[in-house]
């Protein structure tokens, strides 16, 4: 009897390790069809924004994205299901043997509760797509977060605390297999909080921003990245949009020309007139968006309008080239009236570099830049209306604003407080903690920053205090040839009274620190550097007038002494033709 008890005794372990090993395999295999049925949701949204999808061209058989989120669902909870019961739970609090069971435990209720009470609620938002794909895609999918906005956002809540509970994981156990999953589930939940954050919001204001509440208009501005500006690009073209119960149109379009006559009366602040008063933003239009925060240049937009125009508009929205690109992926090529095709490979080089060199007179380059604004915008409204497409434009302009490519501002103060939280409203924040930015305003007049590369190195240093050094090093690039440009890339307007080359380049350089950071020291291509200092949003920033020379390399660094600098800093990105290359190594804490 004895003998028995402790045989059965002995057995338990056995047999408790043997089970979790079977219906781990098992669950495994379950949350890997989930990842499966995933990637068919996510190829469908591929297949979508494909160009030859609208005409039904994409070879194979599709799933419809319910059916692929009903099958992840299946076997999430199945997962989930295998790894609970008393064997996992004993087995997981064990201690250094538990820490890869409680990772598989908690990536699978993950999974579970990411499909269920995530992705299942949201298959209804969007209109169900029809066998043509066209009527009434952008209404229908406004009322449809206005019927599903309380669903939206407990969804987004739910990946917050999903977020929360993987993040509290152990990161590094005795299985790297469990380290690598958990790695990558946390990874896909870092790029899906936000987004879920986007889209709850976008249900408490996008109704009403898109005229389900009365009629709205917006001053639309084209950014010409050859040219840098602090929100990116000089504003060239515009349109007025608007929107009326979720139907979109374009009253009109124009270019940068007209709007220079404007010279409207707003005041930015004391701080603002300190900053930028020699370049006078607020009445000279190609430097109205010199600052790097997008709500100072949406409010001298909206005032020029209605200066010249006599109209008030309810916000303004920037896009750049590089938006267009990407809503030409999914809309296909739009055909200009003179015949030529915008697309997605073309439309970048063909507004920022070759129109250039096609044409010599500047008003027909000018009404280039409108008829290609004019192109674009007809094939986005189509695909707007276009329920199959409508999910992969909204990715895409998804993919835009995180980019920092896509702005929005509005001229109602309770919807600007919501947008003023998210990266599209190129809000510069005001909040204390390690930052960096790195902007430049082309001070030349060219349109050399099409050849322009940059790139940033935050380094962090000893504390001292609560304070901490931090080592910037910022690397500009001028790529401009040497010659073949034309006359108007290259124009000094400047007129230095120093000698140029054509392809040289002049560039005022800022860098945005923490609030309250003081500059110790600074060197250009290791030699000493004077920089100008000022404030803007409570940020310490630094200034150089930088001459950058075509082919050259210039290296400015900067040593600081940052309060608060505890951890990776918060990074501005100012979106040009090139994206900024960015290193960060942050430190640790500085404890006082």
């Amino acid at each position: 009897m004895l003998r028995n008890t402790l045989l059965s005794a002995a057995a338990l372990p056995l047999a408790g390790a043997v089970w979790i090993g079977v219906t781990g395999l098992l669950a495994r295999s379950e949350l890997t069809q989930a990842g499966r049925d995933l990637d068919a949701l996510r190829q469908s949204v591929a297949v979508a924004r494909a160009p030859g999808s609208a005409a039904g061209k994409v070879p194979g058989p599709a799933r419809v994205p319910e059916e692929a989120v009903r099958s992840a669902a299946v076997h999430a909870a199945r997962a989930h299901r295998l790894t609970t019961g008393p064997a996992w739970y004993s087995a997981a609090e064990l201690p250094l043997l538990g820490g890869p069971l409680r990772t598989v435990r908690g990536a699978a209720y993950a999974a579970d509760r990411l499909a269920s009470d995530v992705l299942s609620p949201l298959t209804g938002v969007l209109p169900q797509s029809t066998p043509h794909g066209s009527g009434g895609g952008m209404s229908e999918a406004l009322a449809a977060l206005q019927r599903h906005g309380p669903e939206i956002a407990r969804a987004a809540d739910v990946v917050a605390e999903v977020r929360s509970d993987v993040h509290g994981l152990p990161r590094s156990t005795w299985l790297p297999a469990a380290d690598r999953a958990r790695a990558a589930l946390q990874q896909q939940l870092d790029r899906l909080a936000p987004a879920m954050t986007d889209a709850s919001l976008a249900a408490r204001v996008l109704p009403s921003m898109l005229g389900t509440q009365g009629q709205r208009r917006y001053f639309l501005a084209f950014q010409n990245l050859a040219e840098a500006r602090g929100t990116g690009g000089l504003p060239g073209a515009f349109a007025v949009l608007r929107a009326d119960r979720g139907r979109l149109s374009f009253e009109r379009f124009g270019n940068n020309t007209e709007m220079e006559t404007a010279k409207p009366d707003i005041d930015l602040g004391a701080e603002f007139n300190a900053r930028y008063a020699s370049s006078d933003p607020t009445h000279v239009w190609p430097n109205s968006n010199m600052s790097p925060h997008f709500p100072y240049a949406a409010r001298i937009w909206a005032a020029a309008w209605r200066k010249h125009a006599g109209e008030r508009v309810d916000g303004a929205i920037a896009v750049d080239p590089v938006t267009l690109s990407r809503l030409l992926q999914v809309t296909g090529p739009a055909r200009m009236a003179d015949g030529t095709e915008l697309t997605a490979d073309n439309v970048v080089d063909l507004t920022e570099r070759a129109s250039y060199a096609k044409y010599d007179d500047v008003a027909r380059r000018k009404a280039f830049f409108v008829a290609a604004a004019r192109a674009a915008a007809a094939r986005l409204m189509g695909a707007l209306d276009d329920r199959r497409r409508l999910p992969a434009l909204l990715v895409a302009l998804n993919d835009a604003q995180g980019d920092g490519r896509l702005k929005v501002w509005s001229a109602h103060a309770a919807e600007q407080r919501l947008l003023e939280s998210r990266p599209y409203s190129g809000t510069l924040p005001d909040a204390p903690g390690p930052f960096a930015g790195l902007v430049v305003n082309n001070a030349a007049g060219s349109k050399l920053d099409y050849y322009l590369d940059r790139s940033l190195t935050w380094e962090a240093g000893a504390c001292s205090g609560s304070d901490r050094a931090v080592a910037v090093t910022m690397t500009l690039t001028n790529r401009a040839p040497a010659s073949g440009l034309p006359a108007y890339v290259t124009i000094r307007a400047d007129s230095p009274p120093y000698r140029t080359r054509p392809g040289d380049n002049r560039l005022q350089v800022s860098y945005y620190a923490g609030v309250g950071a003081t500059l110790a020291d600074a060197t250009l291509d290791g030699r000493p550097a004077l920089l100008a200092s000022g404030v803007e949003r409570g940020h310490s920033v630094f200034t150089l007038d930088l001459e950058l020379p075509a082919g050259s390399r210039r290296t400015l660094v900067l040593h600081l002494l940052e309060p608060h600098a505890d951890g990776a800093p918060t990074l501005l990105r100012q979106s040009l033709v090139t994206p900024l290359r960015t290193t960060l190594k942050p430190g640790g804490s500085c404890r006082v």
